[in-house]
Parts: C-alpha cells; sequence; structure tokens
C-alpha cells in the first residue's frame, strides 16, 4: 500500500512538473504596433515585433493600415506605437492633426527618399522632362494605397506641373508587378517609389532628378508613440526609442521577406538572432 502512495505521489509530481516546464511565461500585456504595408514599413515592425516579444515578454500585434488610419490609431490611443512616420514632409499633414497626443521618437533610419521611379532604359532622367513624354507612360503614374502621403505629393506634382496624366491608385504589391511587367517587355513605366526599397536591389532603376524638390530632401523614418506609453510600459518605450538600423540591416529583412514562401515573423526572428549585439544596444 506504501509503495502504491508512493508512486502515486511520484507520478503526480512528474506530472506537474512537466506541465510548469511545458507552461508558457505569463504575457506581461499586449503591445499594438500598426504599420503601412510598404515592404521597409513591414520589416520594421515586424523586428519591433521579435525584439518586444522575445526579449521583453509581450504579446504583439501588429496590425497593417492604411497611412492615415495608422496616424488616427495612434492618436487617439488605440494603438501603442509604430515604427513607419516619413518625416518631416511626406506624413507632415497627419502629424499636424494628432500632434498633441503623439511622442516623435526621433529616427530609426535615416536616408530615405521619395520620388518617381523609372527604369534605368528609359530614356529621360528629370521630372521636367515628364510633360513632354507622358504619352510614352501611356499617359500614367502607377501608385500605391490611396492617402499615402507619397500619393498625396504626386498628385500635388501633377497638378502643379500640369502633366496630361492619371495616378493610379493601387498598393506597394500591385506597383511592383505592374514595374516587373514592364521591364519585362521593356516598356516605359513610371512609378511612385521611395528608398529603402527592395526593388531597387531586384531591377536596374533611377528615381527621377527633382531640381524644384516637389518631393522634398531626403528624409527620415521615425517612431511614434502614443502619449503615455513611457508610463504604462517603460521597458518597450525604451527599447522604441533606442531602435535604429542601417541600410544593410533593414534591405537583409526586405530581400528575405521576398522569398517564395517567406515568414515575415520568422524572418524577423532570424534577423534579430542573427544580430544580437545590435538589439542588445536597443535594449540597455
Amino acid at each position: 500500500m506504501l509503495r502504491k502512495i508512493i508512486l502515486l505521489f511520484v507520478s503526480v509530481s512528474l506530472i506537474a512538473a512537466v506541465s510548469a516546464g511545458c507552461k508558457k511565461k505569463e504575457s506581461k500585456g499586449t503591445v499594438k504596433l500598426v504599420y503601412v504595408e510598404w515592404d521597409c514599413a513591414t520589416a520594421s515592425a515586424h523586428v519591433a515585433k521579435a525584439v518586444i516579444e522575445d526579449r521583453l515578454g509581450y504579446t504583439v500585434e501588429v496590425i497593417p493600415v492604411a497611412a492615415a488610419a495608422m496616424w488616427q490609431s495612434i492618436g487617439s490611443g488605440d494603438a501603442d506605437a509604430m515604427t513607419t512616420a516619413w518625416l518631416p514632409v511626406t506624413h507632415a499633414e497627419y502629424l499636424a492633426k494628432v500632434k498633441k497626443n503623439v511622442e516623435d521618437l526621433g529616427p530609426n533610419y535615416k536616408g530615405a527618399k521619395l520620388g518617381l521611379v523609372v527604369p534605368s532604359y528609359v530614356t529621360i532622367n528629370s521630372l521636367l522632362e515628364l510633360k513632354d513624354n507622358m504619352d510614352k507612360f501611356k499617359n500614367q503614374i502607377i501608385g500605391i494605397d490611396p492617402g499615402a502621403g507619397m500619393m498625396i505629393q504626386t498628385e500635388k506634382f501633377i497638378k502643379s506641373e500640369k502633366l496630361n496624366a492619371k495616378l493610379i491608385e493601387g498598393s506597394g504589391a500591385t506597383m511592383a508587378a505592374a514595374l516587373k511587367e514592364a521591364i519585362d517587355n521593356k516598356e516605359w513605366i513610371v512609378v511612385t517609389g521611395w528608398a529603402p526599397h527592395w526593388k531597387f536591389g531586384r531591377w536596374d532603376l533611377k528615381i527621377l532628378e527633382d531640381p524644384k524638390r516637389a518631393f522634398g530632401a531626403e528624409e527620415t523614418i521615425n517612431t511614434v508613440v502614443r502619449k503615455g506609453l513611457k508610463d504604462d510600459m517603460p521597458e518597450v518605450y525604451n527599447f522604441l526609442d533606442k531602435f535604429y538600423w542601417e541600410n544593410e540591416d533593414i534591405s537583409k529583412v526586405m530581400v528575405a521577406n521576398q522569398e517564395k514562401g517567406a515568414d515575415l515573423n520568422k524572418t524577423a526572428q532570424q534577423w534579430v538572432k542573427d544580430n544580437k549585439d545590435k538589439v542588445d544596444s536597443w535594449l540597455k
């Protein structure tokens, strides 16, 4: 009888030990990150997610939205942060509307650039040459998601230069698909573009010269958080405040995300694993 009791006790203890070992660490809370489905934004949002979950112990929701909704959600406090603020020009109008309710933590990437992009075989080199050549582009400029800062600036450019051109709405994916098809057929095409972007690594492209600064000078991509995040989640705030990477870093993630069957979360987690020293510096 005593032997049975001992065996039962050992069995229960083992089950309890296994259960305890398998039990996941309890999350410290949920962080909501919003982003626009641009390749650079997708890369930074998912790397931030990997760091916050794997190193800080929070649960993270990454939520793709349009640019206007991204800013509104941070301003209203419905979301906690974004790593996708193009400043000081592209997202200036959005920032102005919510400035009192958000905190700009500064750049997480420097040297970002906007403009209109053509394949290198297109024989014009400047935005000023578009007016006399729009017929070669089928009187179209291939755009991205409606409401994006890039689209707003392109509409202003079309009007200011009195171009006989229609701005085609779509997404980053449809823009890239149209670009690929045109290049495969050696056709002229002009698209809204920005760097960093994986397309510059895949095709021979050029950003048209912009002597009038229609699309502004080089910009930074900033991290913006809701007011109160510093008090509510100081660890998360500290990481986001220190999050900064170079073109080489973000390019590796963007290119990996273009591989067939790529998993955005796994790609980000692998980059975090391969760049421990850099990630550690963000968490000090």
